[in-house]
Order: structure tokens, then C-alpha cells, then sequence
């Protein structure tokens, strides 16, 4: 039992230990420092440039942005510098990525010369550490460059950069490193279509050849020596062949055919159509299963009952109902509350006896029989005595009722 444990063990490190190394493969072949400095850029705006001045302007153009090279990794686009050679009718000129204080690596040069008719030939070559041997491409323009005209003059003299490491022109401020396929989208769009990009792989110029093993900067070369473009790319001879080798590698993975000499990882990408297969068997299932939808009238008419159902549920609100013996209950409040009204009768009561002692303040008149009357001239001495007799409350009615009288 743990003979088998420490075998399984085993098996599983040498899995993960291959699984990284087949990445590690891929990711080198997928970015290349050479990636960062598109040479057919660099020949598009030469031919534009009215004078090299004016060419290493657009170089380092924040708004262009023609590099994304960062080879001190400082995170910061490296500046580029243009130097010039010339030897009778060839012209070397050096693009140098500027690193530090003194501290340059050559990342390109062009090289024109002009023959015994006049023609001018011109080729862009990548350094050799940086692009690998003989990348070369020869511009053909669709107009003859301005900047021809200011080479072959009596007083020329040759362009030698003035800026240099921590002084560089106003126009000039750093920028961040793309990424790599971000950085493609954007130079693009400086390569002029109109002319044509013919890829050779042997240098016309000797002369230029000469010039160049004189004048040839490396500090990045020998910082490290382990990272040149061969050592980057085994089986590779330069970038063309790299950039030949991703297109053939993309063409197979999408007709799921491994390239030869591929690796391991390729082949899980060839595996993926029997996934692509599968994915047209499992949409079918779903397809011939929508017969479900016959069976779903069932469910429809199912839905009756539930409407139904829900019927009671409505009965139900004849609880409303029960509250009519509320309402009818509430009579008898009716009812109870008359006698409070009855009671209000208590009102009359005083002024019904409020009524006797009006009449019996009255009686001493109305108590005498108008049959029992005196004569007349009796009355005076009979009104005397009642006013002797009356009580005093009563004097001034009495005083009222004699003085009309009179």
C-alpha cells in the first residue's frame, strides 16, 4: 500500500514538472523582444522623414509611439537615438536604444547607397542579438523620399545625435510598454500600404558591412549574453522564420492538425474537435425532446383546477358577510341611546314647574269669583285691603294693574 502511494506520488510530479515546461514553451514562443520594434514601422517613416533629424523625431514620437522597447526594464520605453557613417555613396545610420549613462545597444541600422545609375538601395537590418541573422527588409516607395535629397551634397555632413541619457528633446516624455498585441494594433497603423516590404536575407552593401564592425554598440549583448535572439528561439535562425512558425502553428490548431515538431500542448488544441463534435450531438437531444411541448397542453389544462381552486378562496371573503350581524347588533346602540334623548325632557320639567308657581303667584286673581264681585263702589276699599293683604313681592304688578286702571 505505500509502495503504491509513493508511485502515484511519483507519476504526479513528473506530470506537473512536463505540464510546466509545456508552457514555459509556448509563453517564449508567443513574445519575443523582437516583438517590440516592427522594422517595416521604422522603414515606413524613414521614407517620410525629410532629414534624419526629423526621422529620429518621429522615432520618438509620444503620440506615434513606433517602439515599445524596454530593455533596462525600468518600465519605460527606451529612447532611440540616430547616429550616422558615410563613405562616398553609402550611408550607415544606427538606431541605438539608449540604456544609461554611455550605456547604448544597437537595435537596427539602414543602409542606403546609391549606384552608378543613380539608384538608390536601401535595406533595414535587425541587429543580429535582437532579430537574429540577416532580418532584412528592402522598402520599395510608392514616391522617391524627400530625405534622398539631402545625401549627396558637397558639404554634407553626417547626423550624430546631441541627446543622450536624462537629456532628451522638449517634444519627448516617457511613456509605459504596451503590451505586445496592443503595441501591433497600434504600429500598424504608421505602415504605410502604398509601398511594398520585400523580406531578403543577404546584405547588398559591403561597404555599409565594413562601416558597421567599427561602430557597433552592445551593452545590452553583454549584460546578457544568454538572451540573444538564438538562444531566445532554438531551431530558429532570425524573426522572419518565428513569425513563419506562429502562422503555421495558428493554420494547424484551427484545422486541428498538429504542426510537426510540435509540442505537447499543441496537441491537447487538435483534441478540441471531438469536443466541437460532441458540442453538435448535445444541441440534437434538446431538439428531438421538444415534443415535450404536446405534453405540456396537460400542464395548460391542469392550470384549471388551480383556477378553480382559487374560487373558495373568494368564498371565503364571505366573511364580509358575517359582519352584517355587527351592523344589525349596532341597532340596540340605537336603541339604548333614545332614553339619553328621553332624558333630555328633564328640560321640560322645570318649565312645567315653572308653571304653578306662575299660577299661584297669579291666584290672589284669578282665586276670586268674578260672581262674588263687589260693587263698583265697594272695589277701591276692596283693592285697598288686597294690597294691604298682597305680599311685597308683588306690589309693583299690583301698583301697574291700579295705576292703568285709574
Amino acid at each position: 500500500m505505500k509502495s503504491n502511494i509513493i508511485t502515484a506520488v511519483f507519476a504526479f510530479l513528473l506530470t506537473a514538472t512536463a505540464f510546466s515546461q509545456d508552457r514555459t514553451t509556448v509563453t517564449a514562443n508567443n513574445s519575443d523582444i523582437s516583438d517590440n520594434l516592427d522594422l517595416r514601422a521604422v522603414a515606413s517613416i524613414f521614407g517620410e522623414s525629410a532629414n534624419l533629424e526629423d526621422f529620429e523625431r518621429q522615432l520618438n514620437d509620444p503620440s506615434k509611439q513606433i517602439s515599445n522597447l524596454d530593455l533596462n526594464y525600468d518600465n519605460q520605453v527606451d529612447y532611440l537615438r540616430v547616429i550616422e557613417s558615410v563613405e562616398g555613396y553609402t550611408h550607415l545610420i544606427i538606431i541605438q536604444s539608449v540604456l544609461g549613462r554611455d550605456n547604448y545597444q544597437d537595435v537596427a541600422t539602414i543602409e542606403v547607397e546609391r549606384g552608378s545609375n543613380n539608384q538608390v538601395q536601401v535595406q533595414v537590418v535587425g541587429d543580429v542579438y535582437m532579430y537574429g541573422e540577416n532580418y532584412i527588409y528592402e522598402p520599395i516607395y510608392v514616391h522617391q523620399p524627400i530625405i534622398y535629397n539631402t545625401f549627396w551634397v558637397g558639404n554634407y555632413r553626417p547626423y550624430n545625435s546631441i541627446w543622450y541619457w536624462g537629456y532628451y528633446p522638449t517634444y519627448y516624455h516617457y511613456w509605459h510598454p504596451h503590451p505586445v498585441f496592443t503595441y501591433r494594433r497600434n504600429v500598424n497603423v504608421y505602415i504605410n500600404v502604398s509601398n511594398h516590404y520585400n523580406y531578403v536575407n543577404t546584405r547588398r552593401s559591403d561597404r555599409a558591412v565594413a562601416l558597421y564592425n567599427g561602430r557597433r554598440a552592445n551593452y545590452y549583448e553583454r549584460q546578457y549574453p544568454t538572451r540573444s535572439f538564438a538562444s531566445r528561439n532554438a531551431g530558429v535562425r532570425n524573426r522572419y522564420e518565428l513569425v513563419e512558425n506562429r502562422r503555421e502553428t495558428r493554420a494547424a490548431t484551427r484545422n486541428g492538425v498538429s504542426p510537426v515538431g510540435s509540442t505537447g500542448n499543441n496537441g491537447v488544441r487538435s483534441n478540441s474537435n471531438p469536443v466541437r463534435s460532441n458540442t453538435s450531438v448535445t444541441p440534437a437531444a434538446p431538439r428531438t425532446n421538444t415534443g415535450v411541448r404536446p405534453n405540456s397542453a396537460p400542464v395548460r389544462q391542469n392550470s384549471a383546477p388551480q383556477v378553480i381552486q382559487s374560487a373558495p378562496v373568494r368564498t371565503n371573503t364571505g366573511v364580509r358577510t358575517n359582519t352584517a350581524p355587527v351592523r344589525q347588533n349596532s341597532a340596540p346602540q340605537v336603541i339604548q341611546s333614545a332614553p339619553v334623548r328621553t332624558n333630555t325632557t328633564a328640560r321640560q320639567q322645570p318649565n312645567t314647574n315653572t308653571a304653578p308657581v306662575r299660577i299661584q303667584n297669579s291666584a290672589p286673581r284669578n282665586n276670586m269669583p268674578r260672581t262674588q264681585a263687589a260693587p263698583r263702589e265697594n272695589r277701591q276699599s276692596g283693592n285697598m285691603q288686597q294690597r294691604q293683604n298682597a305680599p311685597a313681592g308683588n306690589g309693583s304688578r299690583g301698583n301697574n294693574e291700579g295705576g292703568g286702571r285709574r
